[in-house]
């Protein structure tokens, strides 16, 4: 028997998710329309992954050209959704996630941690820091 399906919205109460967690689960399932609708039109969304700094002004190019193209591309499976965990500092809202992610027959665990803004449901700014796919024991 195959798996469900997965979802961006598994385990999410309706409304009740940060922009931030909603970032998060969808990331989790490479759900791109989801990514694109948590993401205003127009983002200044910046990460720095290890060896190089992405910049992106909307949600598709940060969606197609470097989130599900280059960070967690076709031959990248994410397995789970490890953890989420959000919060606030003063104005900034917060997000922090692990993933499992099998690529190549091998197990890594990717963590990000995420600082952003919303105008309403939509993150309007965001900078990103990722540990980078670190080996899981076999």
């Amino acid at each position: 028997m195959s798996p469900r399906p997965r979802s961006a919205t598994d385990g999410v109460a309706a409304g009740t998710a940060s922009a931030g967690e909603r970032f998060a689960r969808a990331l989790a399932v490479k759900d791109a329309d989801a990514l694109r609708a948590v993401l205003a039109d127009r983002v200044d969304f910046q990460a720095l992954t290890p060896g190089r700094h992405w910049q992106a002004e909307s949600a598709g190019q940060a969606v197609q050209e470097i989130i599900l193209a280059y960070w967690f591309g076709e031959g990248d499976d994410i397995t789970e959704l490890c953890s989420v965990a959000a919060g606030r500092v003063l104005d900034r809202e917060h997000v922090a996630y692990r993933v499992r992610v099998r690529r190549s027959g091998h197990d890594y665990l990717v963590e990000q941690q995420a600082y952003y803004l919303t105008d309403g449901p939509r993150i309007t700014w965001m900078r990103v820091l990722c540990s980078g796919y670190q080996p899981l024991p076999a």
